[in-house]
């Protein structure tokens, strides 16, 4: 009976490793698709037409005029930069 609590055991040790395998792979594929996203283009400042530089202010990251004339953070970003104001 113990034999067969082990193989159980095992197991579901197993499959709970292969799932956070998946998790790692899906959040790492993530990840490079977003690097890639910005490496395959510029964007341009809508004021001054200069290419946007990338910028970490702490933990955020965003894309800032070399003008001064604003500064682009996307989505989890944003989400980031609200919840350090709160």
């Amino acid at each position: 009976m113990s034999d067969e609590k082990d193989r159980l055991g095992n197991k579901l040790r197993d499959a709970e490793a292969r799932r956070e395998e998946q998790w790692a792979a899906r959040q790492d594929a993530e990840q490079m698709r977003r690097i890639r996203r910005k490496l395959d283009k510029t964007i341009e400042c809508p004021d001054c037409k200069r290419t946007l530089v990338a910028h970490k202010l702490g933990q955020i990251a965003m894309l800032v005029c070399p003008d001064g004339d604003g500064a682009w953070v996307e989505g989890p970003e944003f989400e980031k930069l609200a919840n350090s104001i709160k």
